[in-house]
């Protein structure tokens, strides 16, 4: 029910009223209960095809999520370095992307059916599936953006590190302490400690 929520908002909200900006409140209420509705039933038609990917559903939601996130982690992070990549790369790794890990996603259902190259692409463990999207995504990302128009200045100020003044580093130092720091590598050492106690150094071995 709580993706149905999420979902039915993302799609009232964030689709629904912009292509029709004069929707009454009511008119989007309605909307909204009707994308709801979808979701859930789209949601429990999709539940039988789950065993084909895992038996396990932490590994289904892992397998899943590392076929959808990389190019959008990849979007966020090179934003955030590269101050010359623009909207149409932005655009253009999040459309291709999707596009690949959805077809991952979908030929991982029928894989015992598939041969050949297909079998094999379908057959990639969802782990390196990530790390070689991700890196697509950047290459698409970097490429279409070096062979388009460079943003803004003006519409990326303060958006990157290399497009911050003075005010927002300011503030950015304002906002956290030295137990921040020292928590936060508590936390990376727990982190590092857990791989490596289940990795080959640890119990796997």
């Amino acid at each position: 029910m709580i993706i149905g929520k999420k979902g039915s908002t993302l799609f009232t909200m964030d689709i629904y009223s912009k292509m029709k900006p004069e929707a009454s409140g009511k008119e989007l209420v309605r909307v909204g209960r009707i994308a709801t509705g979808v979701v859930v039933v789209l949601g429990m038609a999709w539940i039988p095809m789950m065993g084909r990917i895992s038996s396990t559903l932490y590994t289904y939601l892992q397998s899943v999520q590392s076929y959808l996130a990389p190019p959008i982690a990849a979007v966020f992070l090179l934003g955030v370095f590269f101050k010359r990549l623009n909207a149409k790369g932005a655009y253009a790794a999040m459309i291709s992307g999707f596009i690949i890990g959805l077809i991952k996603l979908t030929l991982e259902l029928f894989q015992d059916n598939l041969s050949g190259a297909l079998h094999d692409f379908a057959t990639i463990n969802f782990l390196y599936f990530c790390i070689y999207l991700f890196l697509f995504s950047i290459v698409v990302m970097v490429v279409v953006s070096l062979t388009s128009p460079k943003p803004d200045e003006d519409h990326i100020r303060g958006l990157t590190f290399a497009t911050t003044v003075a005010e927002d580093k300011a503030a950015s130092r304002a906002s956290w302490n030295k137990w921040d720091v020292i928590l936060s590598l508590i936390v990376v050492v727990i982190i590092i400690a857990v791989f490596v106690y289940f990795s080959p150094l640890g119990i796997a071995k």
